[in-house]
């Protein structure tokens, strides 16, 4: 997974403001022929933080709009712009992209093969729960997932509340072929245990 854009502002600012379209557009067309040619088969992007001027339908138009726009450079270059979402409840408040109808709803917009959902399930978890049965329902718009503990995205052990192993059965289950990356904050001594425990979790 690569990032078109160092921005501190990366968050915050997406496709659901027209607004942003051209500037967020111009990096994409610069990173998409950079990731292809490094083997790196995704970039993420993101849906921005809520303008209060925008209603969510019109959020959900623009973001197709924008990501429509890059779609066919991304199929040409076999990369996969992979839109993020996450919770606006604990980490990002007022982020527009905080729940899988949301992304589907774009994705489904879009439709293209190489414009796919980043489901952060550290995220997802918080703000709707029912990670299985959403992902079984949403394969078909997701291109990468991202793990993490609840509460506090750290290990994916038994201190936490979800049940990861169930959860990547649940993936493997769907056919699906990508990448399950984990995004955690170790507490453990050694963080690399911490990493090998989650890979075996998620072995299956």
């Amino acid at each position: 997974m690569g990032y078109p854009s160092r921005r501190e502002t990366f968050i915050e600012t997406g496709f659901n403001d027209p607004a942003n379209h051209a500037m967020l557009l111009k990096e994409l067309e610069v990173a998409i022929p950079l990731a292809a040619r490094a083997h790196v088969p995704n970039l993420i992007a993101m849906f921005g933080k809520r303008n209060p001027s925008i209603d969510r339908s019109a959020a959900i138009d623009h973001c197709i709009a924008g990501l429509a726009r890059i779609a066919p450079l991304a199929t040409q270059s076999g990369v996969t712009i992979c839109v993020e979402l996450l919770n606006s409840k604990v980490d990002h408040p007022r982020y527009e992209g905080d729940h899988t109808a949301f992304g589907a709803a774009v994705m489904q917009g879009v439709s293209s093969p190489h414009v796919k959902l980043l489901y952060d399930i550290y995220h997802m978890q918080i703000m709707e729960g029912d990670v299985i049965r959403t992902i079984r329902d949403n394969i078909q718009w997701i291109g990468h997932f991202h793990t993490g503990g609840v509460p506090g995205r750290h290990e994916i052990d038994a201190t936490q509340e979800l049940n990861y192993r169930a959860i990547a059965q649940a993936i493997a289950d769907v056919g699906f072929q990508g990448y399950l990356a984990h995004e955690f904050v170790p507490t453990h001594a050694d963080p690399f245990a911490s990493l090998a425990e989650a890979v075996a979790i998620c072995s299956v």
